[in-house]
């Protein structure tokens, strides 16, 4: 059975489902902060947040898209209704967190830019998960890199059955040509 782990923030739900109904494979997920520890352990692969100095020529990396930067400010903040604001219109405020560090510190920041203290950058879809009713995720405006979400996983664990899950994620249907063959798929040649 196939085990894709996933970072906090992401929503993979809908390639899961997808994944289960063209291939009649059932998929066991595993959510994770920290995703990537439990590659070629507890997963056969893992959707991780780039980049991430851990991911070697050893593994296999397919790019599925780019995360928009966040911060995320006091809900009774000035900038709370803005909707989107750049680093220089929060040059005077106190910044909690503003790393690709563990999701245990961007937690600890967001407690304290509850209490009205500060900001916290992280990539946006982050900050919308992990926020409370204390909070506001904002885009962040201007040249912030982004970050990109990937299915890692390593090349002696490649097989079938990884390659029909990277087709679901790039959208590949069971009509396409890559991949194994599938139940259905298969019945259409033999009657040709």
């Amino acid at each position: 059975m196939l085990t894709i782990a996933f970072a906090t923030g992401t929503e993979p739900g809908k390639w899961f489902r997808r994944f289960e109904e063209l291939t009649g494979s059932r998929l066991e997920t595993v959510p994770s902060d920290d995703p990537f520890v439990l590659v070629g352990k507890q997963a056969t692969a893992a959707l991780v947040r780039l980049p991430d100095e851990r991911v070697t020529d050893e593994h296999h990396v397919v790019r599925l898209y780019e995360e928009a930067a966040g911060v995320a400010v006091p809900k009774d903040s000035v900038y709370a209704e803005v909707g989107e604001v750049t680093r220089a219109d929060l040059a005077e405020e106190i910044v909690n967190f503003d790393a690709q560090s563990p999701i245990d510190e961007l937690r600890s920041a967001l407690q304290v830019v509850a209490a009205n203290v500060g900001v916290a950058y992280a990539p946006l879809p982050l900050l919308k998960n992990l926020a409370r009713k204390q909070i506001k995720a904002l885009h962040l405006a201007g040249e912030e890199p982004a970050t990109q979400i990937a299915l890692v996983w390593r090349k002696v664990d490649d097989s079938d059955a990884v390659q029909d899950f990277v087709g679901v994620t790039k959208g590949r249907t069971v009509r396409s040509s890559r991949g194994k063959a599938h139940p259905r798929s298969g019945a259409k040649r033999a009657r040709r």
